[in-house]
């Protein structure tokens, strides 16, 4: 089960006195362990799963997938960019 590890947000700000538009993409992580096929819905469970001596579980079969959204931006000829 994927966790937003970084929300999406846009806000302008004024550098040098010119208005520059800032951009954070939206961050969607997904943590697998590849041996057992678990699924981990934070950093910290991964990490708990690999520390537990209880479980087989190593670090490197945790497996970690990142899909960035980004918002669509207006970059075309009447676009202030």
């Amino acid at each position: 089960m994927p966790f937003i590890e970084q929300e999406a947000s846009s806000e302008y700000k004024e550098i040098d006195g010119k208005k520059v538009h800032f951009i954070k993409p939206e961050v969607e992580v997904t943590l697998t362990n590849q041996e057992t096929g678990q699924e981990y819905m934070s950093d910290k469970e991964a990490d708990d799963d690999v520390n537990d001596v209880t479980t087989a579980t190593k670090r490197e079969h945790i497996r970690r997938d990142v899909h960035i959204k980004v918002a669509q931006i207006n970059v075309g000829a009447g676009s202030k960019i």
